[in-house]
């Protein structure tokens, strides 16, 4: 067979498999209403941020807790947002008190600009109450605070 024979089959071969390509049904959907969603679930959780020593400043990596947090909230009541702010041992008991209300005042002005909106913020200090076990042992990574969503199930 010579070279235009060739070309010719193949031009023939491209045409009949589009045309059989044009009989068969698509599986996937034809538009974003036809995709089946995972209803929200709507179920209390919990996160913890974590900060520098003698720090109230939001990290970038809790910045992204606090982002995935309120998208986790996204489709659900919020009945209310519990910050509890903490510190270590290290330093005077009242600076410590401050620095974990400081604390709990960056974790809720953060949750407001990553979409957490109208909704009860309840704030608490701890201070360093708890920071260091009976046996006199510190526990440094009380630089956190402790944040918890309750949900009152799905938006109407």
């Amino acid at each position: 067979m010579n070279k235009g024979g060739l070309a010719t089959m193949g031009v023939v071969a491209a045409i009949g498999l589009a045309a059989t390509g044009c009989t068969t049904t698509n599986p996937w959907p034809k538009s974003r209403s036809q995709i089946v969603k995972a209803p929200v679930t709507c179920q209390d959780f919990s996160v913890q941020i974590y900060f520098d020593r003698d720090s109230a400043v939001i990290t970038d990596e809790a910045r992204q807790v606090l982002k995935d947090a309120g998208a986790m909230t996204k489709g659900c009541k919020i009945k209310s947002v519990n910050v509890l702010g903490l510190a270590d041992a290290k330093g005077a008991p009242d600076a410590n008190l401050e620095l974990s209300k400081k604390r709990a005042g960056a974790v809720a002005r953060a949750l407001g600009k990553a979409g957490v909106r109208n909704v009860e913020f309840d704030l608490g200090a701890a201070g360093d109450a708890g920071a260091v076990t009976g046996s006199g042992e510190a526990r440094p990574l009380r630089r956190q605070a402790d944040v918890r969503f309750d949900l009152d199930g799905p938006l109407p």
